[in-house]
Order: C-alpha cells, then structure tokens, then sequence
C-alpha cells in the first residue's frame, strides 16, 4: 500500500538533490573563480563594467578573453574600477589585483566628469595592469589625477600596456596613460592628445616614488605649467625615467620640455626627445627647470625639430645626429638589449617595438623583409648559433617554411608598435 507520508520526504531530498548536484552553479563574469590560476575571465562590456561595481573582487585575477568596446558606456555610467576620493581619504580604496589584458583592447571608453578624483579606466591601481591595450580613449575631468588607465598608480605595475590615439582633458596631474605613479610604469605607449593645467605628461603627469623605462609617447600635450612630451614633472628622490622618449609636439606657459616639464627631484637617463617645443618661461627642448637635487644622464633633444636651442640639462642635436646611432652608443646606450636604429631614416626605437617580421630597415614590415625571409626558405639548419637563420625561423621550429610564412603574412605592413 503506498504510504504518502513516507513518499513525501522523499520526493523533496530527491528534488534537492537534483537542484544542488545536476545544475550547473551560475558562473560569475565570464567564467573562472578570481585565484591566479583560475582568474575570472571577462568577455563582453558588461562583465567588465561589473568589475567597478564589486569592490570585494577588487584584490582579484582577471583576464581579458575579447577585444571590448564601451561605447554604450556614457557621461559616468561606466562603474570605473577602485576608488579614490583624496590624499589620505579613509574611503580610498586600491584595485590590488591582476588584470591581465592578454594582448586584447578596449574600445571608446569614455568618461565626462566635472567632480571626483581618480579618473580613468582604473580610479586607484596597487596591483597590477598588463598586456592591455586601450583605443580612442576619451576623458574630460578637471580634478586631480586624470589618465586613460588610471587616475592614481600607488606601488603598483603597469607592463605592456598602450594607449592609442587618446583624447584625455584633464586639471592637475593627467596623463596619457597615468595621472599620478608611484609605482612602475614599464613597455608603455601612448598616442593621442593630452590636455591639463598643471603637471601634465604624455605618459604621465606627475611621477612621484616610481619608475618609467622603456617608455614612450607620440602625443600632443598641452597645459599651463609643468609640461612634458613624457613627464610633467618627477617630485620624489627615487622618480626615476630611463631608456625612454617623446616625439609628440608640447605646449605650455611656464616650465615646458620635451621629455619633461620639471625634473625637481630624481633623475632621467638614456633618454631623448624630438617634438616641437613651445612657451614662455622656463622653456627647454629636452627639459624646462631642473632642480638641485635632480641628475640628468647622456640625454639628448633635436634642437631642429623641437626648435629649441637650449635646455635645462640635456645634450643638444641636429637631426642627423639624432639619427645616427654613435651619438648614443658612445653615451653608453645599449643597442643589444633595449634600442634599436634605422641609421639616417629613423630616430632610436626601443627593440619591443619592432614586429616579429620586421627583419631590416626601414621600420616595419614590407618587400624588403619578405625579400630577406625568401633567400631563407627551405633552410633548415636553424639554430641559436646562426639566430635561427637571421630571425626567418620565426617559429623557432629549425627550418624556415610554411608556418614561418603564415606568422609573416600576420604580419604584413606592420608598423613599429
């Protein structure tokens, strides 16, 4: 005889443990559990837009799966990602996670904000942000600390991270990529234009206890004062730049250069620049105002091109000279590890930007190249002692063939990066 009150209870434990065990929990963001390694995985606009409005995952990994574009994302309606109200502010609150860009790019972020400090993609960084690239960035703020990544970089690491054709407006300290670093910025790029009012870079506006190397920027800048091609001005005893450049145009009124506006304290190394430079008071074509307790190290500017004849500190040359590679490897420059030159056609390149077919001058990918990777073919004696058959065994695998002329047709036409 059936006996429906022991029926029941298990029908119930049955049901529940179907729910519990047979259906698949509800994956958050893309997938992934946040650990290194399982990091959560973003995919669309609104996963990454998440991010800024879950502080709790804020110490969290990250990888960026799909290229995404945030142009729905108006006004302030993107949840930008940390927090930062003020110097001091016990409501400030870091990203001290991982956010790993995996080669991939953000599209048309934007963010219009006449209040509130910490404006960027990342409000206030300790963690660290790499292999992200970011394009057509747009920010208008007129507080402090302004940059297409991020507003504030505290201890923190940004690493092969670029910024390309930005539009950032900012007030005190922005920067193309960081408004303020305290931390590493390292293999970094940026393009576009730069606005501020005071301490404004084309990498960064202020560099406080930090390191910039490796570096460079192409962007316009602009300001009142302390103005840079690269930096606005470096403040703290540790500020340190090395093995970077400026081309892009920098204007100004008081304290202008075209690698910085103001080196006040620390020191720059192996650096130059080459874009026009223009202003009215304490105007240099490599650097505006040095202060006592800064040091400058085989420096040079274009004193043709950024039309200045003189600087703070800095060594002063034609373009050819700029172009010739002498004039930096007997200042101690490394063309093995770090530069590169296209002697009378180019300025110095830094060797990450060079595309992986780019085999000869001139910079980047064309027939000369291919014409290079066609006398190797079919070689397959490559190894470490030949360079693997002068860089045409791009796979590395002992011979040039097929697969090596696909990663070539990858990379057809690339420009320097």
């Amino acid at each position: 005889m059936f006996n429906s009150s022991k029926a029941l209870p298990i029908l119930l434990f049955a049901l529940f443990t179907y729910l519990f065990f047979a259906s698949p929990a509800q994956a958050k963001y893309g997938g992934g559990s946040g650990t290194a390694v399982d990091p959560y995985l973003i995919e669309t606009a609104e996963q990454l837009n998440a991010i800024g409005a879950n502080p709790t995952d804020w110490d969290r990994y990250f990888k960026l799966m799909q290229d995404i574009d945030l142009s729905d994302f108006i006004g302030t309606t993107f949840n930008i990602i940390g927090q930062w109200e003020a110097w001091g502010s016990l409501n400030n609150e870091p990203f001290a996670g991982v956010f790993d860009g995996n080669g991939k790019t953000i599209s048309n972020f934007s963010y219009v904000s006449a209040s509130g400090d910490g404006i960027g993609l990342f409000a206030y960084v300790k963690g660290r942000i790499q292999d992200l690239g970011l394009i057509n960035p747009k920010i208008v703020s007129q507080s402090f600390n302004t940059g297409s990544l991020a507003g504030y970089l505290e201890e923190g690491r940004i690493v092969n991270c670029y910024v390309r054709n930005a539009d950032i407006s900012g007030g005190i300290y922005a920067g193309g990529l960081v408004g303020t670093s305290d931390g590493l910025i390292s293999s970094c790029s940026t393009s576009g234009r730069v606005f501020g009012d005071v301490f404004v870079g084309g990498l960064t506006g202020l560099l406080g206890d930090g390191l910039v190397t490796n570096c460079y920027s192409t962007a316009a800048v602009s300001g009142n004062q302390n103005v840079g091609g690269l930096v606005g001005i470096t403040d703290n005893e540790f500020s340190t730049i090395s093995d970077s450049y400026a081309i892009g145009a920098v204007s100004g009124n008081v304290h202008v250069g075209g690698l910085a506006g103001i080196l006040q304290q620390g020191a720059a190394m192996k650096c130059y620049s080459a874009g026009k430079v223009s202003g009215i008071q304490h105007v240099g074509g490599f650097v505006g105002y040095m202060g006592i307790l800064a040091t400058l190290w085989n420096c040079f500017w274009d004193i043709e091109t950024s039309g200045q004849p003189t600087s703070a500190d800095g060594i002063g040359k034609t373009t050819t000279e700029m172009q010739t590679m002498n004039t930096f490897s007997n200042s101690g420059w490394d063309f093995y590890n770090i530069w590169t030159i296209c002697e009378g056609m180019n300025y110095p390149v830094l060797l990450w930007q060079i595309p992986v077919a780019d085999f000869r001058c001139p910079d980047g990918v064309d027939m000369i190249d291919f014409a290079w990777f066609a006398q190797q073919w079919r070689q397959n004696n490559c190894g470490p002692v030949n360079y693997f058959c002068d860089g045409m065994d791009l796979n590395q695998s002992g011979s040039v063939d097929f697969y090596d002329l696909a990663l070539f047709a990858d990379h057809w036409l690339e420009g320097i990066l």
